[in-house]
């Protein structure tokens, strides 16, 4: 390579990542917008993936020569359809999502920290009280538990709202 395509390699090259970056992202925000809103909602771990995958592919196509608008358009939409397939596939059939969903599990209950639970998942006694914190607690005292849900977030049940003698979601896997 010599000095100058290092620092100009001309117009084309410009044009090209202004023309497939504008159009490329016009694309991916009209493919997200019509897939609707289950692609907004909070980030479950497909939608990470959907998330890294479209930006590492947008990427790609804005710094290659070699890959033109359509074929970019075809590879993003693919990405938003495998998405809505997994969602749909999750939705209709119990095996598909036993095999690829995780469920919410109990890392503090009852005074008591679940401590194998805790270890599999790698939190510390200070992650739980961090989240009760963040739910305006100042103590693990006025809690009934802390759940980690399926998207990575905290739930804290405190105890007072737990008055009517209802317990823990019987859906939280106990593990």
């Amino acid at each position: 390579m010599d000095g100058v395509t290092l620092w100009w390699d001309g117009w084309a090259p410009v044009v090209r990542a202004l023309v497939v970056g504008t159009l490329g992202y016009l694309w991916i925000v009209g493919v997200l917008r019509i897939s609707g809103p289950r692609n907004m909602a909070k980030m479950t771990p497909f939608d990470f993936v959907l998330t890294v995958t479209l930006g590492s592919a947008f990427g790609r196509v804005l710094t290659s020569k070699d890959t033109s608008l359509a074929t970019a358009l075809v590879v993003f939409t693919l990405l938003v359809v495998l998405q809505w397939a997994m969602a749909f596939l999750r939705q209709r059939s119990a095996l598909v999502n036993r095999l690829v969903a995780t469920s919410p599990v109990l890392l503090f209950h009852d005074g008591r920290f679940v401590r194998e639970t805790m270890r599999r998942h790698r939190f510390t006694e200070a992650d739980i009280h961090s989240a009760a914190r963040e739910n305006g607690l100042g103590s693990l005292e006025g809690v009934a538990a802390v759940v980690l849900q399926a998207d990575g977030e905290f739930s804290v049940i405190e105890k007072s709202s737990m008055r009517d003698g209802s317990s823990v979601d019987p859906f939280v896997v106990r593990d």
